[in-house]
Order: structure tokens, then sequence, then C-alpha cells
């Protein structure tokens, strides 16, 4: 998942982009009011984070462009403002959540989490996918119950197709989303990354889990899925 975290305090910034790094997240960051305008407007986000008390451009000016612009991403207000009526402007002006400073940093990801599988309309933390169960706030994934060993690209790449299963989801869409802007668009890593998949969620060759739709991208395809909870 791509998130954007606009914040003029820059400990506060790479304090945060450190945290949703280490739990898998692309992450752009910035401490400029324009220059998060600019990259709402033009990145693939899945996630917003958005400080309200910016130098240069107002916080809730730049959501309500966000969404004059019909960009969707799910926006997530920081403000050190206890008042009500703060907040309730800013989701009145497009966000859809908010965190008070100062705030705990697991309760900052449990509601980026939360966000996200909102957007895509999941109302779970778990889904089963026939024999293989994905826990997104665990990032552990288990087929037949046994615990797969995966590295933090690919489950960046399965939680995004599991996110969207049943959908396809282009290789480009899966660059944009999940991997840093420096990533060398015209390599082979997607395919790589998409092969070993398969092989740890497929080692019989039977499920055939992850389907390569030609010239459209992947298609996270298993017989069985649906919601459940925790366990």
């Amino acid at each position: 998942m791509r998130v954007l975290i606009v914040e003029d305090d820059p400990q506060l910034l790479a304090q945060l982009a450190q945290t949703f790094n280490k739990r898998g997240w692309a992450v752009d960051s910035t401490t400029s009011g324009q220059d998060a305008q600019y990259l709402g407007d033009e990145y693939a986000l899945d996630l917003a984070v958005v400080d309200l008390g910016l130098p240069d451009a107002s916080g809730l000016e730049i959501i309500r462009h966000w969404r004059s612009r019909d960009r969707r991403f799910p926006i997530l207000i920081l403000t050190a403002r206890s008042d009500w009526r703060d907040k309730v402007e800013g989701l009145e002006a497009g966000a859809d959540d908010y965190v008070t400073k100062p705030f705990h940093t697991e309760e900052l990801i449990a509601r980026a989490n939360a966000l996200v599988r909102r957007a895509v309309g999941r109302a779970t933390t778990s889904a089963e996918f026939g024999p293989v169960r994905i826990n997104f706030s665990a990032r552990s994934v288990t087929l037949n119950g046994t615990a797969l060993e995966l590295t933090s690209y690919e489950y960046n790449t399965l939680e995004y197709l599991a996110q969207r299963a049943g959908q396809v989801v282009s290789k480009t869409e899966l660059t944009e989303h999940l991997y840093d802007q420096d990533f060398d668009r015209d390599s082979n890593v997607i395919e790589v990354f998409v092969a070993r998949l398969r092989k740890k969620l497929d080692p019989d060759g039977q499920l055939k889990p992850i389907r390569t739709i030609r010239g459209a991208g992947y298609k996270l395809d298993i017989p069985g899925t649906h919601e459940c909870t925790d366990s």
C-alpha cells in the first residue's frame, strides 16, 4: 500500500515514515502543502495522512482540492486542535478520520489500516481464500494452517491482490501502489514475486491461485473465498 504523509515537523515526519515503512507501506512524504497537493494529484495513493497546521498551505484546502479533483483515496487528519468544530470541519472537507496530537503510533496505524480496508470494501482484518488465510493486521499468511514465510515484497504483492480478489490488477498498478518511485518499472521483478508466491501458495500445483490474464495483469482467484474474523 502507498501512503502520502504531509507533516510540517521534520522529526515527526521522519518518525511516521519509518513507522509505515516498517509495516510494509511504500511511503511518500513532504513538509510542504504545495508539494502535497501535487503528489496527491499525480500519485496512485491508498491513503494520505495530512497535518492541518502546515506553514505554506491549509490542510483543509488541500483536502478540498483533492476531493474536487475526484481523488478518492482515504484521508486521515493529524491535528493538534482539540476543538470538536475543527474536527467536524476536517471531516466535512472530505477527510475520513482524524487523530489528535499527541497520539499513539499503534492507534494511527490501526486507523490507517481500517480506512484502507473500508475503501476496498473489506470489513474484517482476515480473509480466507480456500486453504489460504491472510491476517492483514499481523501481515501473516497460512496454507492449510501452516505458516508461510514470505518476504515483505511477496506479502505486499499478495495483500494487494487479495484486497482486490477476483479483479484483474495490472503490473503498472502493482508497481504504483506497492513500490518506491525509483523502482525500475521495466524490470521483471513483479513477475519474479508472483512466481515465488505461486510456488509458496501452491507447492503441489493444484490450486492455481494467481492467474495471469494475458495483456492485462494478474488475478487472485481461489475458490472458497470469504470474510472471517481473527482467532
